[in-house]
């Protein structure tokens, strides 16, 4: 099923997963999918680590397993940075050969250990091939504060509209932790014309290391409110992983109350966080 198709009938929910960075750990994401799927996620997207060929094996694997073995739609994602137009198509055959018709169409960041390729200079060149080469449904990412490498908040959103422009069908954002930056975002993609279902990517934060890590790798804004939580928690594991998922609770609400179309999770694996926030604001997905 193209995934598109379910924001006309719903409030959609989804989980992120990422393939497990160590062989011997593969089947912990099968039992953290087994645990997922008792959430009925509408759909659950594979991340694209950067180690090459062998990433690409386990993302599509796994998506492979989500869709034909668990019943759930599942969400491949594909950067294009190190692939060549030839190597594209042979992912997106091997694809469609087991019945994956979501791809999350990202350039993806620059991996020092491999030379970039360079017939995708951008995500929107990725976009136009795969709807040139197979009726897939396409997601394109977005940033509620603009990407990190755009000139300006204007740049960025031009930036997106091309994406649509040449094909994405929905749209998913970077994790943020302030909803007025959503709600802004929100407004300057109507604004230029931008009228495609957008899920908010929601992070719980529930470690130090993973805040230093949010912060170095997505440069976004953490609010006075957040940084007062996670400083008064940071020397009590326990609290600070509670704290941090109240706080993603209190923004899920306000964004189902501000009529946001979808969210999606970013799981980070940890089935645990992802029931305790269902449990949480379940009955609102359907209110």
């Amino acid at each position: 099923m193209k995934i598109c198709e379910l924001f006309q009938m719903k409030k959609v929910f989804s989980f992120e997963v990422f393939p497990p960075r160590r062989i011997d750990s593969v089947n912990i994401i099968y039992d953290t999918i087994e645990k997922l799927k008792g959430l009925n996620p509408d759909f659950i997207s594979v991340t694209y680590s950067a180690g090459g060929s062998e990433s690409n094996a386990d993302t599509f694997k796994i998506a492979s397993a989500i869709k034909n073995n668990y019943g759930i739609e599942s969400v491949a994602h594909l950067p294009s940075i190190n692939h060549t137009k030839v190597e594209v198509l042979k992912i997106l055959e091997d694809l469609r050969t087991a019945g994956i018709e979501n791809i999350l169409a990202l350039r993806g960041d620059v991996n020092p250990s491999f030379s970039p390729k360079n017939d995708f200079k951008f995500a929107s060149d990725l976009i136009s091939f795969i709807k040139e080469h197979g009726d897939f449904n396409i997601i394109a990412a977005c940033y509620p504060e603009g990407h990190f490498e755009s000139p300006s908040i204007i740049d960025d959103i031009r930036n997106l509209k091309r994406k649509v422009d040449a094909g994405a069908n929905q749209l998913i954002t970077q994790l943020f932790f302030d909803n007025n930056c959503f709600y802004s975002f929100r407004e300057r993609a109507a604004i230029a014309g931008i009228n495609i279902p957008i899920e908010a990517g929601i992070m719980p934060v529930v470690n130090k290391k993973q805040i230093e890590r949010i912060v170095a790798l997505c440069r976004v804004n953490l609010p006075k409110k957040f940084l007062a939580i996670m400083n008064r928690y940071e020397n009590n594991p326990e609290a600070l992983r509670d704290a941090g998922i109240a706080y993603a609770v209190d923004q899920i609400i306000d964004l189902i109350a501000q009529g946001v179309d979808g969210i999606h999770l970013y799981t980070m694996n940890n089935p645990y966080i992802a029931h305790r926030i269902y449990e949480a604001i379940n009955t609102l997905l359907v209110a």
